[in-house]
């Protein structure tokens, strides 16, 4: 067995409880895929209190599994709103207040979407839409008008809420949905075949349950997003809901790795993914971390060894992750159900870790 392997295999036998039910690692360098390890079943138990799922009811995890990516789908929001940028229908400095009529006045007039995908928007980490709103029309206007929790520009306040805000500028500017702009301007370019929102029966089928949400009456969840924000917008929000495969991510992030093309299908250029990549962050600003336009970078709380390379990517909070280290040709990802079947049962940093430093060893 390899080392990664036994690595996932723990994580599904160690400690007191399971991390995940289901993983997939694919470790892609020079654009060809090294290591491919998958583990586990699409789901384990039937509710949070850890009741089994029948035996003879489980079925494998497989390189086709789908998983909800929760906030990697931040990097595909971001995508979107680049490419408007390249079209010249977006400025990446201009106040977003112009797009969005009502959005507000003061210092919400100096919020641009470089401030929305750096994270230093002032606007709040969440909402609790499900709860405090009754319907999609009053929570799309609550978005809009969150209150500022500091000036833009002044603190790096990790936002939900601002991916959110990006979301509804990008349907603002193109008269579009935001699925259909992912799938427009990404997946089906790039060819990711099982990456989108809201996947239909077939691919709920090949889905990793995530979470046992009785409380708001969803119940064990496959196939639905996760995220409960994005769940009471429709499940199609700029901070989550999109649903792939390791493949797919991986294709994904060998598209950054290559300054924004991959086998001659070009999304971005090379400027774009230059300026994406980069630090964007004040030298005042120190999160532990530095920030892309949405992409973290060298964090090594996640990244490992692969932070001091300043390589970039993003986490999800059901277990996911893209990693992508240009310096070593590589991309890394790594999904799991880490919230199945409960947020509470797990925390996966240190394995993402040990992934990452297996990355660097071989």
């Amino acid at each position: 067995m390899s080392r990664l392997k036994t690595m996932l295999v723990n994580g599904l036998e160690g400690g007191r409880r399971p991390l995940y039910s289901a993983a997939v690692a694919l470790i892609q360098r020079g654009g060809h895929p090294t290591d491919l390890v998958t583990v586990g079943h699409l789901a384990r138990y039937v509710d949070a209190a850890g009741t089994p799922v029948a035996p003879e009811a489980r079925r494998p995890a497989l390189e086709s599994t789908i998983f909800d990516l929760a906030s990697v789908t931040k990097l595909f929001t971001t995508t979107v709103l680049l490419t408007l940028m390249e079209e010249g229908q977006l400025g990446l400095d201009e106040p977003i207040a112009d797009w969005l009529p009502g959005f507000g006045a003061g210092d919400r007039r100096r919020i641009t979407p470089r401030h929305l995908l750096t994270h230093t928007s002032g606007l709040p980490a969440l909402l609790r839409l499900w709860t405090d709103w009754p319907d999609r029309e009053s929570r799309v206007r609550a978005v809009l008008h969150a209150p500022l929790v500091d000036r833009p520009g002044s603190t790096f306040e990790y936002s939900c809420v601002g991916f959110m805000v990006a979301g509804l500028l990008a349907e603002r500017v193109t008269g579009r949905r935001l699925p259909d702009l992912v799938q427009e301007r990404i997946c089906r370019p790039l060819g990711l075949t099982d990456t989108g929102f809201r996947p239909d029966p077939a691919r709920a089928a090949r889905t990793a349950a995530t979470e046992h949400q009785p409380d708001i009456g969803r119940g064990m969840l496959r196939g639905s997003v996760h995220d409960e924000n994005s769940w009471s917008l429709g499940e199609t929000a700029g901070n989550a809901g999109l649903f792939g495969t390791a493949a797919d991510v991986a294709r994904f992030g060998e598209m950054l790795r290559q300054g924004g093309a991959v086998d001659g299908v070009r999304v971005l250029q090379p400027d774009t993914v230059a300026e994406m990549t980069r630090d964007q962050l004040p030298a005042g600003i120190d999160p532990g971390f530095r920030h892309g336009l949405g992409v973290r970078i060298g964090d090594p709380q996640w990244m490992g060894p692969l932070a001091a390379d300043a390589a970039f990517g993003h986490t999800g909070f059901t277990g996911t992750s893209l990693l992508v280290d240009p310096g070593r040709d590589l991309a890394l990802v790594l999904l799991t159900n880490r919230v199945h079947p409960s947020r509470e049962w797990s925390d996966i940093a240190a394995l993402r870790r040990a992934v990452a430093e297996y990355a660097t060893d071989t």
